[in-house]
């Protein structure tokens, strides 16, 4: 009988070919235009058509970006010494002396990590904001989902390339790509509400990524790779389609209630 980790590493790994199969539609307008759509599905037709653009752009701004580039390469380049070295396979030995989870907690985190889940995830976080007619969350949603993609395209691309083994024996070990998606969803999350979200996932994605290399399904070379990669994708997202600032502070829109009824901007800063 199948475990529940089988299946989702299959789910996994036809997602990733998936992804860097789909085609992008041609003739996609170049705008981020807001809309006013009746419900999630009109909502969603008008997103589809602008989302091939917004993708290309967001990952011209992260790729095209020096400090990204370097950091990135900075990670490859450490990653790679760990592999050619003694680290890979002295870390990968005290995870077999020392196992941290199993059974139902070792599926779970499996699960939780995956990008199978992050996407499902963001997909009803798109349809609840959009049934609520709230713009702003619905395109937090959609930058979360631009995040995604950019991250499941490039970390499937790369284990394709380097298709080398992982600790148990199983392809595609590098970059680890449980790791990638869960910390670009911890990075978007802090870009959008801060450390009082932001903490919290990325002590989950933290522990995915220890997870990760305590059951043999990756080294910590790809671990390390693919917090880096998923660090540098969400943050670099998030930040092009958040708020405004001035000095520091957020511009939001500000609208008053039936006592006081006004309409202007405010000005937010988290700390």
């Amino acid at each position: 009988m199948l475990s529940y980790e089988v299946v989702w590493r299959w789910f996994d790994r036809l997602f990733c070919v998936c992804i860097l199969a789909l085609p992008l539609p041609a003739g996609a307008a170049d705008r981020e235009g807001t809309v006013a759509p009746c419900g999630w599905f009109d909502a969603a037709t008008t997103d589809l058509d602008l989302f091939p653009c917004r993708l290309k752009a967001d990952a011209k701004a992260t790729f095209f970006n020096g400090d990204n580039l370097a950091l990135l390469a900075w990670a490859g380049a450490a990653s790679a010494a760990m592999n050619n070295g003694n680290a890979d396979d002295d870390i990968a030995d005290h995870f077999d002396e020392h196992d941290t989870f199993g059974g139902f907690s070792d599926e779970a985190l499996f699960i939780i990590g995956s990008p199978v889940t992050h996407f499902a995830g963001t997909a009803i976080w798109y349809v609840l904001e959009a049934e609520n007619q709230d713009d702003p969350g619905r395109q937090r949603a959609v930058t979360m989902l631009s995040a995604l993609t950019i991250t499941a395209t490039v970390t499937g691309g790369l284990k394709m390339i380097r298709d080398n083994d992982q600790p148990d024996g199983q392809s595609w070990a590098w970059p680890s790509g449980h790791t990638s998606s869960s910390v670009a969803v911890a990075s978007v999350l802090h870009e959008f509400y801060g450390l009082k979200v932001g903490l919290p996932a990325y002590a989950v994605a933290g522990v995915v990524a220890w997870r990760m290399m305590d059951d043999g399904d990756h080294w910590a070379s790809d671990v390390l790779f693919g917090a880096t990669l998923g660090w540098v994708v969400g943050h670099s997202v998030a930040r092009r389609h958040g708020a405004p600032e001035i000095a520091g502070f957020e511009l939001l829109p500000y609208s008053g209630n039936h006592r006081t009824p006004a309409v202007g901007i405010s000005l937010a800063k988290r700390f």
